[in-house]
């Protein structure tokens, strides 16, 4: 869901990933974290960013000082704002010597063809698709036959986030390269979540990366626009066409004079934000989960589970006193119901915020929601209903100049506290599609200081005034035109693939 951003809104979102180029020469190297590792061997930092604009900005920092390498890891990643300011930070950070790699799932990414194959003719940049079936390199009569013929394949995603600085600083959690992830839409945006980690963590982040990068699912840009015939898309791009596309690139992202006050002012304050964020982490064992390149060993049917999965299975199965889960959709397979039905058994309060009908951006998950909402109700799990218009929307926008108009908010956010004292940050839905079909990566934080404070903020999102309690039909505040379309949507059989 594209939608374009104010002018005032582009200037914000320029000055910030262009930071780097007014502060870089009054900030030290990157010798403050190196110093923070070296003083917890063995552990892991963690930051919790909870509002897009801390997000934008510890990306934004990171790559302007990133100094050797950086990788990154997406499900989405479009041409608009964010997306294209994004792109020039990579590129400028290629062509001050740092390595730049690029893993993009194939489904939803949305960037010229010639612009990615510029991008990778860099001698510091690499890029790969994952599972290119659909877009990249591929006419759509090829898209149509690959759907026919290998069901399951076309619906394996990587729908893994991670950003990762020099092997020792990384962010994983819900955002997606794109305006609505980093509350920089100005009609819809998410409530979304992310986590900072330095140290060990970023290490076998960096790891599960490699991993992805070998594998055959992983396939260089290059390869998928040279081709002849009528199975491949044939795409040239020139040396002049290169340097005029990192010109263009550039020049949308280098125009100071348009910097209000208040933008530069934040932009000022960013590295001491920064030093001290780091400063004030939390310390202790974390471990990063993930999953292998394909999900699964499967081929012919959409089940199988995954790493991912067993993990988060294990934590809901060892608790003993409470479960706390965001998740922007919650559809439930017959292993996850049994799984928290023994947790209701002995004695879990289970409690879970998620979409409602009004907030949601997936009609289709919601409908599988909806076709199970009274039985989850039955169980005794307490379910929550996220507003599109909650009241800690506008201190959700920490950024200067919020829209005079807030947009539609929905929960984007994918985490879990259990027992008070275990933390989950990451990319995992509570549905059917992540359980089984997508990778998904995150961190298992085990430190009760943290996972108050994340109960803190998630508790907060579930207050009346901000959520509705699913036993009150929050149904009946939307249009029946609405009702009447997730009514259709209930009727196919579609849980598998939600």
């Amino acid at each position: 869901m594209l939608r374009r951003c104010t002018l005032r809104v582009r200037l914000c979102l320029l000055a910030l990933l262009l930071c780097g180029s007014v502060w870089r020469p009054a900030i030290a190297s990157m010798a403050f974290i190196d110093g923070q590792i070296a003083a917890h061997p063995g552990e892991t930092g963690v930051v919790v960013l909870d509002t897009g604009e801390a997000a934008l900005r510890a990306r934004a920092w990171l790559a302007d000082h990133a100094q050797r390498s950086i990788e990154v890891q997406y499900f989405i990643w479009s041409s608009d704002n964010i997306g294209i300011l994004a792109t020039e930070a990579l590129l400028r950070a290629a062509e001050h010597g740092v390595k730049v790699r690029v893993i993009v799932d194939d489904i939803l990414i949305n960037a010229p063809d010639k612009t990615l194959l510029a991008l990778a003719r860099h001698p510091n940049v690499d890029i790969r698709i994952y599972n290119p079936r659909h877009q990249v390199g591929t006419p759509f009569y090829k898209r149509a036959l690959n759907v026919l013929t290998d069901f399951r394949g076309v619906n394996q995603r990587m729908h893994d986030k991670t950003f990762i600085v020099d092997g020792k600083v990384a962010i994983t959690g819900g955002r997606n390269m794109a305006d609505e992830y980093f509350d920089y839409d100005s009609e819809y945006t998410f409530r979304d979540r992310d986590a900072l980690l330095v140290g060990d963590a970023a290490q076998a982040m960096r790891a599960n990366f490699d991993a992805f990068w070998a594998s055959r699912l992983a396939v260089p840009v290059e390869s998928l626009y040279d081709g002849w015939g009528l199975m491949q898309k044939n795409v040239k791009v020139d040396a002049a066409e290169v340097q005029k596309i990192y010109r263009e690139l550039h020049a949308y992202a280098n125009q100071p004079e348009n910097f209000a006050p208040d933008v530069r002012a934040a932009i000022d304050a960013t590295p001491a934000a920064f030093e001290r964020l780091a400063r004030e982490m939390a310390w202790g064992r974390v471990d990063f989960i993930h999953d292998e390149p394909g999900k699964n060993g499967r081929r012919w049917t959409l089940g199988g589970g995954g790493q991912s999965s067993a993990a988060l299975a294990k934590l809901v199965a060892e608790s003993t006193e409470s479960i706390v889960i965001q998740s922007p959709y919650l559809v439930m397979s017959d292993t996850a119901m049994a799984l928290f039905r023994a947790a209701v058994a002995r004695g879990v309060k289970v409690r879970i915020l998620t979409n409602s009908l009004a907030s949601t951006d997936n009609l289709q998950a919601f409908s599988g929601y909806r076709n199970q909402r009274k039985q989850l109700l039955k169980m005794g799990l307490d379910i929550r209903e996220y507003k599109p218009d909650p009241a800690n929307r506008n201190a959700l926008f920490s950024r200067a100049n919020p829209p005079a108009v807030p947009p539609v908010f929905a929960l984007h956010a994918k985490s879990m506290v259990v027992d008070g004292k275990i933390a989950y940050i990451g990319t995992f839905n509570f549905d059917p599609r992540s359980e089984n079909l997508n990778t998904e990566v995150g961190a298992i934080v085990r430190h009760a200081g943290l996972a108050q404070q994340l109960l803190g903020i998630m508790e907060a999102d579930m207050r009346p005034e901000n959520s509705w309690r699913a036993t009150d039909e929050p149904d009946q505040y939307v249009p029946l035109t609405r009702r009447g379309q997730v009514r259709l949507w209930q009727l196919l059989p579609l849980k598998p693939l939600l």
